[in-house]
């Protein structure tokens, strides 16, 4: 009996999925590391166990379509806006910063201009997951700590998404009609959902919302629904499924959509970060190796320097200034699918791909060793630093 197909695809993944969580956590690892590291070992440049790499990065692209949804869900619009004043000058300058670093570093190790302008986009963003997840809920719902890190947060995934229509608009370089067009048609798609939102969502979820298989269904009908208009307005999927969730947002019911939904964005977002390993080519690996390393090394030790400098000057403490900093100091999945898309759309060599994921997950890794021994966590070491 041959050993392939979806059932076994899938029982590869998460069987082995779940065996590396569990040593990731017990390690105090992020388990993202896990997800990608399984990909690398059973993908066609690794083991070679799952080589329909297409199938399962299909699967995972659906992931990151209900991870905009559901951040989109806990963005208020007025709060939308009042986050992003208080974070813009922060966010667009240090950005600006971490950009200027990876690309000169990687012009100085010998790539081409428009590799080293991908790889600057793609590495000057903070993880959301990690920052959020190493945050303890308290902090995260009830202190300044946490709504000034959500706040940064919140408008660098506003970057990286703009970043990425860009990305899947571009026919190639120099492109300029297919880039504009998209961001002309972004409005046309926020009044379009609203207007759905108003005049169809709610009166169906006010008259329904006892029975919650249907709220379920129609909370999925609605992310991939706008998600595929978007694409057809030459937007990305991604953007679509945002200005879904944000339009929900004012919804009562807004908040049990996006608990309801967490266990399916899990699921694929499981399946993403393999397709992320699988891709990674192993044999390109010792190219890039010390490239990779030296922009890691200088994005840790600068980013917190950066992040203290700038936040001391819009008038935080220096404590905060210090602890946003290293909870901010790794690179974000963002990166991994910004060089994924690039990639795609041949914007970016195999060699810079490669160079983006090393990166990155260097980073990770090391960042979430330095937070988790030194400050509050959920998962921290230390019993005085464990918090919740």
């Amino acid at each position: 009996m041959e050993m392939s197909g979806i059932t076994f695809t899938f029982a590869a993944i998460f069987l082995g999925a779940a065996l590396l969580a569990s040593l990731a956590l017990y390690t105090r690892q992020p388990i993202i590391i896990a997800y990608i590291a399984l990909g690398a070992l059973l993908g066609p440049y690794g083991g070679g166990v799952i080589t329909d790499v297409q199938l399962v990065n299909d699967a995972g692209h659906v992931g990151i379509i209900f991870l905009l949804f559901l951040l989109g869900l806990d963005m208020q619009p007025r709060a939308l806006l009042n986050s992003l004043r208080a974070s813009s000058v922060v966010a667009i300058l240090s950005s600006a910063a971490f950009a200027l670093i990876a690309g000169g570093i990687a012009l100085l190790f010998g790539f081409s201009n428009t590799d080293a302008v991908v790889i600057a986009a793609a590495l000057m963003f903070s993880s959301t997951i990690i920052g959020i997840k190493l945050l303890p809920t308290t902090v995260l719902h009830h202190r300044h700590l946490g709504e000034v890190l959500v706040a940064l947060l919140l408008f660098q995934d506003l970057m990286a998404i703009v970043l990425l229509v860009t990305l899947q608009s571009a026919g190639g370089p120099g492109d300029l009609s297919s880039v504009v067009q998209p961001l002309l048609m972004l409005p046309l798609l926020g009044a379009g959902c609203w207007g759905l939102v108003r005049f169809a969502l709610i009166p169906l979820i006010s008259r329904f919302d006892r029975y919650h298989e249907y709220i379920f269904l129609l909370s999925v009908g609605w992310c991939l629904g706008i998600a595929e208009i978007a694409l057809l307005l030459g937007l990305s999927a991604e953007i679509g499924a945002f200005m879904a969730g944000v339009a929900v947002a004012t919804s009562p019911i807004a908040q049990y959509i996006a608990v309801s939904l967490k266990p399916l964005r899990d699921f694929f977002l499981v399946i993403f970060f393999f397709a992320v390993g699988a891709q990674f080519n192993l044999s390109t690996l010792p190219t890039v190796i010390v490239p990779a390393l030296v922009i890691a090394a200088a994005l840790l030790l600068l980013k917190p320097v950066i992040y203290h400098a700038l936040l001391r000057g819009v008038s935080e403490s220096h404590k905060l200034a210090w602890n946003l900093g290293f909870r901010l100091g790794q690179c974000s999945e963002f990166a991994l699918l910004i060089g994924m898309v690039a990639l795609e759309r041949g914007l970016l060599t195999i060699t810079g791909a490669t160079l983006i994921q090393a990166a990155t997950i260097v980073t990770l890794l090391a960042s979430s060793y330095l937070v988790v021994f030194n400050f509050p966590t959920p998962i921290a070491i230390k019993d005085e630093l464990r918090r919740d």
